[in-house]
């Protein structure tokens, strides 16, 4: 039920403030934001949600630090820490692919990493807030950005490919 209340929240976002803004400028862009948007969400499923009804409770737990020693889980062997890696790196490679093409496919190199790297810094910073039982690490931070370069490599590599779908559809509209 605590979920449902935050994808509801997501839906009438996307409904009444997006979808109109978004469907004027022409289908290539409502495809290609909708995909970031859905993208985003499952970011926020798996990593801070519930939200909404964890807000009353956010001071009533201590705030753990940022773990701050990279790959220490690694290096110590601790939990399920290949996992961990392997699933931070896949799950920024979405982001790195998308956001230049959300950005009229204009974005850096540079700017995307940026925008990869405060996106993740403010989940992990956000984490121990939200969730009292979730923490954060350097290491989930450096993987993150290791998969939105890996992402922007492939944009880069189908970029061809990718202008001409959107392409098509735009000449549609």
């Amino acid at each position: 039920m605590k979920y449902l209340i935050d994808f509801a929240a997501l839906v009438l976002l996307y409904t009444f403030v997006f979808f109109k803004k978004w469907n004027s400028k022409g289908k290539d862009i409502l495809l290609v934001n909708t995909f970031m948007y859905i993208y985003l969400s499952f970011v926020l499923y798996f990593t801070l949600m519930p939200i909404i009804t964890s807000i009353p409770f956010i001071l009533n737990h201590p705030y753990t630090p940022m773990n701050l020693v990279p790959f220490i889980d690694v290096l110590e062997r601790r939990g399920d820490f290949l996992r961990q890696v392997i699933l931070n790196t896949i799950m920024t490679i979405p982001f790195g692919f998308l956001f230049p093409l959300t950005r009229n496919r204009t974005a850096k190199f540079s700017t995307t990493i940026l925008f990869c790297f405060l996106m993740s810094l403010s989940t992990e910073i956000l984490q121990p807030l939200i969730n009292g039982f979730r923490s954060s690490d350097i290491t989930d931070l450096i993987t993150n950005v290791i998969g939105g370069i890996i992402g922007y490599g492939l944009y880069v590599i189908f970029k061809p490919v990718t202008f001409w779908i959107l392409d098509h559809l735009k000449t549609r509209n």
